[in-house]
């Protein structure tokens, strides 16, 4: 059952099979082991070395899989802190906070309603992979046998750490807002996740905003999928925005690490284009910082932080390696077209949350509307959107790819990138289906279609639209 539910960066599944509550304490088990050795081995001998945070989703099966964690962590020897009902970039917060040796986060994240699962992180809350500690956790969680160990009496205390959360999240909100000398209204689409709870006790009683809510109720069920990157589930902010006249609207996943924007009009903004308005924002204040984005991102990204005296730094696929650059490099900013935004004074960690302080912000700050704000970005290149192919060999379909155009820049960062000036894409094969996902974008939708058309043959593949 383990080798089931351990994925490439989380663990998640089914609940309760295969993601039971005996294999919740197994996996407590395996990474009280992992999170304690990485703190000795690392030269931490703080008491507080000994402490794993621990919270919670709003699903229905969160209290049952919660506990049965619990106890796995606390029976191998190390101690919990609960902090109760929270958003995932809380337990972020919280581990640094505290100085905690790492922290769990009970959550399914986007899934639906049968699914659980666990987001797993070590010292400074640097996340935990498959290649940064997970495949050692499945390790040691197999060798966990709750009938069989003495349990090494971990202790476990309740913490409320709302406050010192909304302080933290509140440093990255204009001043205006905070006082009230400046006014901006936003309908916001909890999607029943965890913004129910995050937006009313961080962002409520702040003079300067106006929150139209939506599905905030936390229940466990969901009136639409709680996955904002599926256009469909933005119906009700989009509609919200328009009919109330707000100045945006945002729709956050379920655990609310990951956030949608929408302008006045309703239209859906693409995070990579998000990502470049709000680093116009940051290179105001911070000239010369580096902002980090994933390959996939528009030219209109790279242009921007570049227009704006900034070092723009490309990134592989996925919040692990995200993060890593983030550090790395010491970027003040970074964000990812899956809608993770990363912030190097949030311990270079994403938070939803602090997204949405972002965009209040800028919105306090620049006054016109935020569709007049996009329209450069949105005009200056055509994207064609991910495009997925069922390929029988990948790497021959890349290397035909890549053979087919011998005169343009190659890199490898993530699958192959082929830039030939006027137009790039990007062909990178997916980490769980047998699929290459293609990125392609041009100066003109004319070109992207000729251009989809060409690559499409060169893979000679199986479109397949999901």
């Amino acid at each position: 059952m383990l080798g089931k539910v351990f994925k490439a960066y989380d663990i998640r599944e089914k609940f309760p099979k295969p993601l039971s509550p005996k294999l919740a304490w197994q996996i407590g088990w395996g990474s009280a082991q992992f999170l304690l050795e990485r703190a000795e081995a690392e030269g931490h001998d703080d008491p507080m070395m000994k402490h794993v945070v621990v919270g919670q989703d709003m699903r229905t099966s969160s209290p049952e899989l919660a506990e049965a964690l619990q106890k796995g962590i606390r029976d191998f020897g190390a101690s919990v802190i609960d902090v109760g009902l929270v958003d995932t970039p809380f337990i972020a917060f919280a581990v640094n906070y505290l100085g905690c040796c790492g922290g769990i986060m009970v959550t399914a994240s986007h899934n639906p309603p049968a699914y659980n699962g666990f987001k797993i992180c070590r010292i400074a809350a640097k996340p935990v992979g498959m290649t940064t500690g997970l495949d050692e956790i499945r390790r040691y969680a197999a060798m966990g046998n709750q009938d069989k160990v003495t349990p090494a009496g971990g202790l476990r205390e309740e913490r409320d750490l709302w406050e010192a959360y909304r302080r933290h999240v509140h440093r990255f909100l204009d001043p205006a807002l905070l006082d009230g000398t400046k006014k901006v209204t936003v309908s916001i689409d909890a999607s029943n996740g965890m913004a129910g709870v995050m937006v009313p006790k961080v962002f409520g009683g702040v003079p300067g905003l106006k929150i139209k809510e939506i599905n905030f109720t936390t229940d466990g069920t969901f009136v639409h999928e709680p996955n904002p990157l599926v256009e469909s589930n933005l119906a009700e902010v989009q509609d919200s925005v328009r009919s109330s006249k707000a100045d945006a609207g945002i729709c956050f996943d379920g655990d609310a690490d990951r956030c949608v924007v929408v302008d006045e009009t309703g239209r859906t903004i693409g995070c990579d284009l998000l990502t470049a308005w709000l680093a116009e924002g940051v290179l105001a204040g911070e000239p010369g910082a580096s902002i980090v984005h994933d390959l996939r991102s528009s030219r209109a990204l790279v242009e921007t932080v570049e227009a704006g005296g900034g070092t723009p730094v490309r990134s592989r696929v996925g919040h692990v390696f995200l993060k890593q650059q983030m550090a790395e490099h010491d970027a003040a900013f970074g964000g990812e077209l899956s809608g993770h935004f990363y912030f190097r004074d949030n311990f270079y960690a994403d938070s939803g949350a602090i997204a949405f302080a972002m965009v209040a912000s800028r919105l306090a700050g620049d006054r016109r509307k935020l569709s007049t704000c996009l329209a450069p970005l949105r005009e200056s290149w055509v994207q064609s959107g991910e495009i997925n192919f069922e390929v029988e060999d990948k790497d021959e379909a890349m290397a035909m790819l890549e053979e087919s155009f011998p005169k343009a820049e190659i890199d490898h960062l993530d699958g192959v990138t082929v830039d030939c000036g006027s137009w790039w894409c990007n062909v990178r094969p997916s980490n769980t289906e047998p699929l290459l996902r293609l990125n392609l974008e041009a100066k003109t939708q004319a070109a992207v279609d000729k251009r989809v058309d060409e690559v499409s043959e060169i893979l000679d593949g199986t479109r397949v639209d999901h």
